[in-house]
């Protein structure tokens, strides 16, 4: 038997509850949108857990929990490119990555980053 931490219990009503009155949900990172999409309920509400995650995101996949995201501009052919294109749309994505091309954008962990709304 695990036991959760309180604040896993916290963390879990908090996004369910901003969900629930009808608020926005950024996910930052592709950590941060793989865990809330591996602990998502069938009713899209997010459980508490503490797990690891196999959950690899990529076209097409529909989101249950993040409205937005924020993520770094990630290196091509990369699995977090494919999650990244997954919430903004493959052609989008691809669109946004030839601008950061051209304005020689900093790409990686610590580079410039994207908000997709």
């Amino acid at each position: 038997l695990r036991v959760l931490s309180a604040e896993y219990e916290q963390a879990a009503e908090e996004i369910n509850s901003t969900k629930a009155a009808g608020h926005k949900v950024v996910g930052v990172g592709v950590t941060v949108i793989r865990a809330l999409e591996t602990n998502v309920t069938p009713s899209k509400k997010v459980s508490p857990a503490d797990t690891w995650t196999d959950k690899f995101i990529f076209p097409p996949y529909r989101f249950a929990v993040p409205t937005s995201i924020v993520s770094n501009f990630h290196r091509p052919g990369s699995t977090m490119l494919m999650s990244v294109a997954s919430f903004g749309g493959y052609e989008n994505v691809m669109k946004a990555y030839k601008e950061a091309l051209e304005g020689d954008y900093m790409f990686g962990p610590y580079g410039d980053a994207l908000l997709i709304i």
